[in-house]
């Protein structure tokens, strides 16, 4: 360990307590040790609420660039994959605050509350499109069926994208996970092959767009483009973004939310005994298990945290996941109850890079949530255990979720 980090403790995220029970093993951290070390990823790790949501609001710490996962990767492999890095560095949240203002001024007015509540009735046109289409069998796989394609069909209407190409974007899509998380070379090359097509894809678009503009956010980027607010470039690359972090969290948030019913039955029950009580079930949906257990922050000044002065340079990843479940904030943290008030998580962020999706997300989840359990009254799993997949640098995520109904 770096003599920065003498005083704290070193922990293995690659054990089998960290990979398949992150809640248990986040609390025996943030017991022993609130500001922890990771070798493996040459980062610190913050767990308890107070020093989570200070971190949150620090101005001297910049989000952390996903093109940091590159740069453990041999020179040649660097070189093969800068295309996929200088795209990176033009997405909102991975580019310096000044233009990741820039670009949410620009994209805010498609994510406030009035515009989220206008999209509601195509949200409830799409969950009951995906619901008719597997009525008759039965059954479903929840992830494949209806996480993924109903919040990809919301955000692609809202890029402007034509229905007919949804799903080759949802595959171009789950491509890019591994930028996320801590692809290998072999992922990485694919992500990018699949980006660059997404790339090529929306500039035709976008082409589209200067000359015939619309009511959608590439039109916006491309009046943007003529006043010389971003470029073609910028453009592109922040659609990409878009369309990832705007479908892929909330379609975890869905899945992760309907496991977490179907292990607490009775919130289940008194979910469908009252279902106006489902925004505060989505609210803690999101605390128990949000669908960004983990964000990244870079350190571009000396810093103080948890009691530790911490230098310049350094990255930092901050566990909204053990935040969210703090004894000292929630009580009965490990608790799911849908009735809890108040439910102050963290699982949007808060500052500068506080979700710009979050209104989106907690009305997709909730409109989908009201239907399939209005619609599926004998919902029932149909699988021993959720399949889940560890997901870097800790935390999981569903590969499936088999259902009967």
């Amino acid at each position: 360990m770096s003599d920065h980090a003498a005083t704290v403790r070193d922990y293995d995220l690659f054990t089998t307590e960290a990979m398949t029970d992150p809640d248990v093993f986040l609390h025996r951290v943030r017991a022993e040790s609130p500001l922890a070390w990771l070798p493996q990823f040459d980062a610190y790790l913050l767990t308890r609420y107070a020093d989570v949501h200070a971190a949150l609001r620090d101005k001297r710490l910049d989000s952390a660039n996903m093109a940091r996962v590159l740069q453990r990767l041999t020179p040649a492999e660097q070189e093969e994959l800068a295309p996929v890095r200088r795209s990176i560095e033009m997405w909102m949240g991975h580019t310096v605050p000044a233009d990741h203002v820039r670009f949410q001024q620009l994209l805010k007015r498609y994510f406030t509350p009035a515009m989220v509540d206008r999209l509601r009735p195509r949200v409830r046109e799409f969950t009951h499109e995906l619901i008719d289409a597997v009525a008759p069998k039965g059954k479903m796989d929840v992830v494949r069926d209806l996480a993924y394609p109903l919040p990809a069909n919301v955000i692609a209407e809202l890029l402007g994208m034509p229905v007919s190409d949804r799903e080759q974007l949802q595959a171009w899509s789950r491509d890019i996970v591994p930028i996320f998380g801590n692809g290998d070379v072999q992922q990485l090359r694919v992500a990018q092959r699949s980006m660059l097509e997404m790339h090529d894809y929306l500039r035709v678009i976008a082409a589209e767009r200067r000359r015939e503009p619309r009511e959608d956010v590439l039109s916006t980027f491309m009046a943007a483009e003529a006043e010389g607010v971003v470029t073609e470039d910028e453009a592109v690359a922040n659609c990409v973004l878009l369309l990832f972090a705007g479908h892929e969290t909330t379609a975890n948030l869905i899945a992760n939310g309907l496991v977490l019913l179907f292990d607490n039955p009775g919130q289940l029950a008194k979910l469908r005994a009252d279902p106006d009580l489902m925004p505060l079930a989505v609210e803690e949906m999101l605390r128990c298990d949000g669908p960004a257990g983990v964000i990244g922050r870079d350190a571009t000044e000396p810093v103080e945290l948890a009691g530790h002065a911490i230098p310049a340079g350094k990255h930092i990843y901050l566990a909204l996941m053990a935040a969210n479940r703090d004894p000292e904030v929630f009580a009965d943290p490990d608790v799911f109850d849908i009735t809890r008030k108040p439910n102050r998580h963290l699982s949007f962020g808060m500052g500068t890079y506080y979700c710009l999706g979050a209104a989106l997300a907690r009305m997709e989840t909730d409109e989908c949530m009201r239907i399939l359990l209005d619609r599926c009254p004998e919902l029932r799993p149909a699988y021993e255990t959720p399949d889940w997949q560890p997901s870097m640098p800790i935390g999981h995520r569903l590969g499936s979720l088999p259902v009967t109904f």
